[in-house]
């Protein structure tokens, strides 16, 4: 087992359309507005831009996001991530009722030096890390899709 290999999947269930929330996830830049561990996104271009996450645990991670799939049609956002991680994230969104079931997957590679040296007594502490950042996200996201 390579112990800097993480696989995350979340599930969130929110109070809009998919083409609402879809638009709320493609325009990244405004992340940082609703989902508090998202500190900073700053564009680079049209389809790639540095990302800066901090969670409970007392690191940062920075990262490049470049766009590989948007397909509004299909519910389906890619980027390929590159920096103190390395891999993939993909948002599919389904209609749920009257709002979205909006799934995440996430396959990545640490790179940072010094989560690498800490990754295998720290790694559960880092999955949860993981875990409360995507629920204050998923909580962020339905407060900020019921305010619009």
């Amino acid at each position: 087992m390579d112990w800097n290999r993480y696989r995350f999947r979340s599930l969130w269930a929110l109070p809009a359309p998919p083409a609402t929330v879809y638009e709320a996830l493609e325009r990244a830049e405004d992340y940082p507005r609703w989902w508090r561990q998202v500190r900073e996104v700053t564009r680079l271009d049209d389809t790639t831009g540095v990302v800066r996450v901090r969670s409970v645990l007392p690191y940062d991670m920075t990262f490049t996001a470049r766009e590989v799939r948007r397909d509004p049609g299909a519910g389906v956002l890619e980027l390929a991530l590159s920096g103190d991680m390395e891999g993939w994230a993909r948002w599919t969104l389904a209609p749920d009722g009257t709002g979205t079931l909006a799934r995440y997957d996430q396959f990545v590679e640490v790179r940072k030096p010094l989560l690498r040296r800490l990754a295998v007594p720290c790694r559960p502490a880092f999955r949860a890390n993981h875990r409360l950042m995507m629920s204050a996200g998923a909580r962020g996201l339905a407060r900020h899709l019921e305010a619009v």
